[in-house]
């Protein structure tokens, strides 16, 4: 009874983050939660609407979560230190936090975080570390996606033990890592005429 007194939407949230990082997010449900806390499924829907509404909050805190760690990492850096920083961060985060982290990978309605700020924090972070390479639209985006996948990629193979070469893991992360550094340095950039012959 006390605990359901106590019952709040950032208890649900936090508890829903760390059964996602026990089990994995997809299997989070109201009904594990509940019993978590000793309650009825319709105790919660006090609180949230619905499991997509949990799933968004947990998206939330873990990007709130990581913008901290990246932030932190990368304050006083620049260029290929900032980038090292940056990816020990996003990695280190993503190891420690798996639920956390596939939160964050979910495909969100716009419409239900116009309200947060975290996101957009996240684009800014990544962005500093970026404004080293001189690098304007559309050569930005490219080279942040390849980024994004390159770390999503390492981590997602390095989490189920998929990496069966006897080298160790962590001096190839060191070499990938240096290696995107060289490439930003030397990034091909897109003619601003060649962009626009391929749109016209």
């Amino acid at each position: 009874m006390g605990v359901h007194a106590g019952l709040t939407v950032d208890r649900i949230t936090r508890a829903a983050a760390e059964l996602a990082d026990d089990v994995g997010i997809e299997k989070v449900s109201v009904s594990a939660l509940a019993r978590m806390f000793g309650v009825k499924d319709a105790s919660f829907y006090s609180h949230v609407k619905n499991l997509q509404e949990i799933r968004i909050r947990v998206a939330v805190l873990a990007s709130g979560e990581m913008n901290d760690r990246i932030g932190t990492a990368i304050a006083g850096r620049s260029g290929g230190e900032a980038l090292a920083a940056f990816a020990d961060a996003y990695r280190g985060y993503a190891l420690r936090h798996p639920g956390r982290y596939a939160a964050t990978q979910l495909r969100l309605d716009p419409s239900k975080i116009a309200d947060t700020t975290v996101f957009a924090r996240s684009v800014e972070l990544t962005y500093a570390v970026m404004r080293h390479y001189g690098l304007e639209e559309p050569d930005l985006t490219d080279a942040v996606r390849l980024l994004r996948s390159t770390f999503h990629g390492y981590i997602s193979i390095e989490a189920v033990g998929g990496f069966n070469h006897p080298r160790e893991v962590e001096r190839s992360w060191r070499k990938a890592v240096s290696s995107l550094h060289a490439m930003l340095e030397q990034w091909p950039r897109t003619e601003e005429k060649a962009e626009t012959a391929a749109v016209s």
